[in-house]
């Protein structure tokens, strides 16, 4: 028996909500599974030729784990793995692939594991549970780790928003990333964003597009990240002169998230305007917009054994 599972891109943080808040994009890797003596994988895409195609490789160890927590042998496994989301770019290649190789063991085992269950073992391996909350169950996730493991709670989020990604050529490392934050930082800080994480949550479903722009701010990382993407300021100021209600990076860079109220024409300018801003700065990158993927990682059995 073969399984497919699809899984999407996600954007961390939100601009306030860090390590807590996810959105999941219509961008998507796809792994294609089934039993086998040890580990082959076969990588279209992003990242082939650089990443590793033996039981090093993330997605087989996503598999492997979900047997060790189904409390079955694991055999080994033949994966295909086609590759779309940028790696390390802050859109959540990471967390899909240990997404992806978690469902597809769940699958190839007949789904012993809930979703509960997954989103905690990907939240363990990831280190965090906001990319992999995203991506595994799709929409506006709220998720926190605790002692008991990862949980999580899907939001909706307004049809008339649309979100702008810009995919710079330069990558990041988000060990880097998390290297430039502080320890600790000023009360009034945390306050600040704490204010504007639930301000966010409150707009998003109360349809208050109006204070967007004011829920959007962050002091827990974006000014600390600044330093290694000195041309975010800019950027993100073509976005919202271009109409862009607010403009963050996403997780841990360097990839921008804008938000755009309006339709392909709006999205279009802001789209433009990031990419002629980035140029600006000696950089070469792509804007697109993304709709949100609201299923999550799906998977879906392809055939009988042989």
């Amino acid at each position: 028996m073969k399984v497919h599972v699809r899984v999407p891109a996600s954007s961390a943080n939100l601009g306030p909500g860090f390590d807590s808040l996810g959105l999941a994009l219509a961008l998507y890797n796809e792994v294609t599974a089934e039993e086998a003596e040890g580990v082959r994988v076969r990588i279209e895409g992003d990242g082939a030729g650089r990443l590793a195609v033996n039981e090093r490789n993330v997605v087989a160890r996503g598999v492997s784990a979900a047997y060790e927590a189904a409390g079955r042998r694991f055999p080994g496994c033949a994966l295909t793995c086609v590759n779309r989301i940028p790696l390390s770019r802050g859109l959540g290649s990471s967390a899909a692939a240990w997404v992806g190789g978690l469902v597809a063991g769940n699958s190839l085992l007949g789904s012993p594991l809930d979703r509960s269950t997954l989103l905690t073992l990907a939240a363990r391996a990831e280190g965090h549970p906001d990319n992999v909350a995203a991506a595994l169950l799709g929409g506006l996730t709220v998720s926190a780790g605790g002692s008991d493991g990862a949980i999580a709670v899907v939001l909706p989020v307004p049809s008339n928003l649309h979100w702008v990604t810009l995919i710079p050529e330069i990558t990041s490392a988000t060990s880097e990333a998390r290297a430039v934050l502080p320890s600790s930082v000023p009360r009034e800080d945390a306050v600040f964003n704490v204010q504007r994480v639930a301000l966010l949550l409150a707009a998003l479903q109360a349809g208050r597009l109006d204070v967007l722009g004011t829920a959007l701010d962050d002091r827990l990382h974006q000014p600390y990240r600044v330093r290694l993407f000195p041309w975010l300021p800019s950027v993100a100021d073509a976005a919202r002169k271009a109409g862009a209600l607010g403009c963050v990076l996403s997780g841990a860079g360097p990839a921008l998230l804008a938000v755009v109220a309006g339709g392909e024409r709006e999205s279009s300018a802001v789209a433009r305007a990031m990419e002629e801003a980035l140029a600006r700065a000696g950089i070469a990158g792509a804007a697109k917009a993304l709709a949100v993927d609201r299923e999550g990682a799906v998977s879906a059995k392809l055939g009988a054994p042989s």
